[in-house]
């Protein structure tokens, strides 16, 4: 039954990214924006812990659900504006997850669970948390820091090592090791970047 309601939730959940509007290119073809960041979330967190749980699988999937519909064009464009944008977000991707895990069958317990991890409630206290965190850092890393590079051509080395530091800093030391024993591509233009910022952080 459990097994069930997982792939009811999952196909739920890509069901509601595949809305997206927005569409990023991958491997030769268009894919709706979050749909691929979810996809990449669950293959990274079945890399880096094939074992996760049940509630962890979930989270990760979820993590941007919708993400759309919550544009950071709709919050004042400072530090503060960010930061209700962010909390904003955490809140919806976590309802929004809470309320399809409830059409598709799941209890309580599970769905409170999952929208902890969604929401980043205790980080680096709920190891849970922590590993949908280091998953997002993982797949930031790999699938999006080169294009977030692209899009900034005005940060200099300085700005570029304390943002990647602040990632890092994230991280559990088991994600640290990960990285370093060479189990993600990281963009090979910023590996020394990376590489400089880890040793010294």
């Amino acid at each position: 039954m459990t097994q069930q309601l997982y792939q009811s939730a999952i196909y739920a959940f890509d069901q509601a990214n595949a809305e997206d509007p927005n569409n990023e290119h991958s491997e030769g073809r268009e894919h709706p924006k979050e749909l691929l960041y979810a996809l990449r979330m669950s293959e990274m967190q079945q890399r880096y812990v094939p074992d996760a749980s049940e509630a962890v699988k979930l989270a990760v999937r979820a993590q941007h659900i919708q993400r759309w519909k919550i544009p950071r064009s709709g919050f004042p464009m400072d530090r503060e504006g960010y930061l209700q944008w962010r909390t904003g977000l955490y809140k919806f991707h976590a309802e929004t997850a809470g309320r399809i895990m409830q059409e598709v069958g799941y209890d309580d317990a599970m769905i409170d669970r999952v929208k902890s991890i969604v929401g980043k409630k205790g980080l680096k206290v709920n190891p849970e948390t922590q590993l949908m965190e280091d998953v997002v850092d993982l797949v930031f890393l790999e699938h999006y820091m080169a294009g977030f590079a692209a899009q900034h051509p005005e940060y200099d080395e300085e700005k570029w090592l304390k943002i990647i530091r602040k990632t890092w800093q994230k991280m559990s030391p088991r994600a640290h090791e990960f990285v370093l024993a060479g189990n993600i591509k990281l963009p090979e233009a910023l590996v020394p970047l990376i590489m400089k910022a880890v040793q010294k952080s």
